[in-house]
């Protein structure tokens, strides 16, 4: 008989994925791994075999469970499955997957809740992020329904705010791994001619490096299906990701899903910026939250790529910028504290999250036979 595990189906953001607690899971890291692949179809392009949906946005997984530290309600892994690779990675964050962790805690009573809204600290194992998350609630669940739109996903639902503690360095250690707002990256490869570009390497949440598109012959409004079409970009893309993550210290990311490469241009719709984001072979429908927090940052940063194509308010205490990607804007809040004006402004913003489907995935024996 094949092993069930307990199991939701949910999306979180402009995401979608499995969410596990974690005791229902092998407490062995490679047995574990062995298990989520085989809930989620890989490594298979279609995921024929699994529960994953064929993509990167929807080939994800979210462990929860109650946290033992002081002040801390949940601690959240996010694990990235790839539909056609046998990896699991859960060195990187998500926002997005975040936004649903406190809904599978309270729809699983793992977190119990009263009153019309609470809020939540949760720790991203991944990096060791720190999250308040708020939701309204009705009977102690995320309320269903809201009036919250995020573009790249249809209708509206309960607004969920997350304000984000501790960003600067997830992975990195620090917001500037190489210590200057800009870099000069000499680039080689097969399949093209060398080439040189300035770059920003930044981590405020999430391993980034932002470049001009009209440096790569891009204009940066191009369609997510124009430029996963466009291999010649593609194959420069990489080949500038991997030199990079050199010089930010990350070393051989061949195999990782890590730095994510952010391409701008001017803002069109009355955002600040226009973006293109690879995740990191092939472009994100959107961007993800923590891409989207990392480039406000980058707006922030005297001498960055951004500078100079941005429209923003200089100065201001608190400040909201709209990041244009291909499926509209994504607001986040950034506010700087004027005792600490050098420090990397603290970050929220507002997603949406929905219990999809509730059940057990079913894992073959050969595989894991449960817990003794």
């Amino acid at each position: 008989m094949p092993t069930a595990i307990p199991c939701l189906l949910m999306r979180g953001g402009t995401s979608k994925g499995a969410f596990f607690n974690a005791v229902h899971l092998p407490q062995d890291v490679a047995t574990r791994d062995r298990v989520l692949l085989a809930a989620m179809g890989s490594p298979d392009r279609r995921q024929i075999d699994g529960i994953g949906g064929g993509h990167p946005l929807t080939s994800k997984i979210g462990i929860v469970s109650k946290s033992a530290q002081a002040g801390v309600h949940l601690e959240f892994l996010f694990a990235q499955v790839q539909p056609d690779r046998d990896t699991v990675d859960t060195r990187p964050n998500c926002g997005n997957m975040l936004a649903a962790a406190v809904p599978f805690a309270l729809a699983t009573g793992m977190l119990q809740a009263q009153g019309h809204t609470a809020t939540f600290r949760v720790l991203a194992r991944n990096t060791g992020m720190l999250a308040d998350i708020t939701l309204p609630l009705s009977a102690g669940q995320l309320i269903d329904g809201g009036d919250a739109c995020i573009d790249g996903v249809p209708g509206t639902a309960a607004a969920i705010e997350i304000c984000f503690l501790e960003t600067a360095g997830s992975v990195c250690k620090r917001l500037l791994p190489t210590g200057n707002s800009r870099e000069r990256i000499n680039v080689t490869g097969e399949g093209f001619e060398p080439f040189s570009l300035e770059v920003t390497c930044i981590d405020n949440g999430m391993p980034l490096v932002i470049f001009k598109a009209a440096d790569l012959g891009a204009s940066g409004y191009e369609s997510v299906a124009e430029l996963d079409a466009n291999t010649e970009l593609r194959r420069r893309v990489e080949a500038l990701r991997l030199q990079a993550a050199q010089v930010m210290g990350l070393g051989n990311v061949s195999a990782k899903n890590y730095p994510k490469m952010t391409m701008v241009a001017a803002p069109r719709q009355g955002g600040a910026i226009c973006t293109r984001s690879f995740i990191p072979h092939v472009c994100h429908e959107s961007i993800g939250v923590l891409a989207a927090v990392t480039v406000g940052t980058a707006i922030h940063l005297p001498g960055s790529i951004c500078e100079g194509i941005a429209q923003r308010q200089a100065g201001a205490a608190v400040e909201t910028i709209a990041i244009e990607h291909p499926s509209g804007l994504m607001s986040v809040t950034l506010s700087r504290s004027a005792s600490q004006p050098d420090e990397p402004p603290q970050v929220a913003l507002l997603r949406t999250a929905r219990v999809l489907m509730r059940g057990e995935v079913m894992v073959p024996s050969a595989v894991w036979e449960g817990a003794a």
